[in-house]
């Protein structure tokens, strides 16, 4: 059999790259919804989320607005900066929706009914030439975007 010959015809170092390989980040906004929605399972009270983006403060900004995380707070530490979220119990889940597609004004209600458990709660996060907003508001401002996320 040829396995038997395999460590004369490839080296060690050949064969296995174990050198300090590092994870790399994806998503920074999959990651922190991902934790948050951890932590909420744990019934914790508050959760650190690092690194922080531009995205995920409006994303939180849309939670909060909305009542389903309390205070948070960026913490700078001159890297990528921390924020700390107050939770408050009523997030059962949130999620990033990737690759970010592309939602026109009409199309906006497929999108709720394909992701949220009812009409009555529950929010999608677009981002949109006006900026980063709930499907409540881009509809008000009737406009699309591109879809970033959900919570419920």
């Amino acid at each position: 059999p040829l396995s038997v010959y395999t460590h004369i015809l490839s080296p060690r170092h050949l064969r296995s790259p174990s050198r300090n390989v590092q994870m790399v980040r994806m998503s920074v906004l999959a990651d922190c919804l991902k934790t948050i929605t951890n932590a909420e399972k744990r019934g914790k009270r508050q959760v650190l989320i690092r690194p922080s983006s531009k995205v995920i403060i409006k994303f939180l900004q849309c939670m909060q607005q909305s009542g389903y995380i309390g205070e948070f707070e960026i913490i700078d530490d001159h890297r990528a900066q921390k924020i700390v979220i107050e939770l408050n119990g009523r997030l059962n889940k949130c999620g990033v929706i990737s690759p970010r597609f592309d939602v026109k004004v009409h199309e906006i209600e497929k999108w709720i009914v394909n992701l949220l458990p009812s009409r009555q709660f529950g929010q999608i996060i677009l981002s949109t030439s006006a900026g980063i907003m709930t499907h409540e508001e881009a509809r008000r401002k009737k406009t699309g975007g591109k879809v970033l996320g959900f919570f419920y």
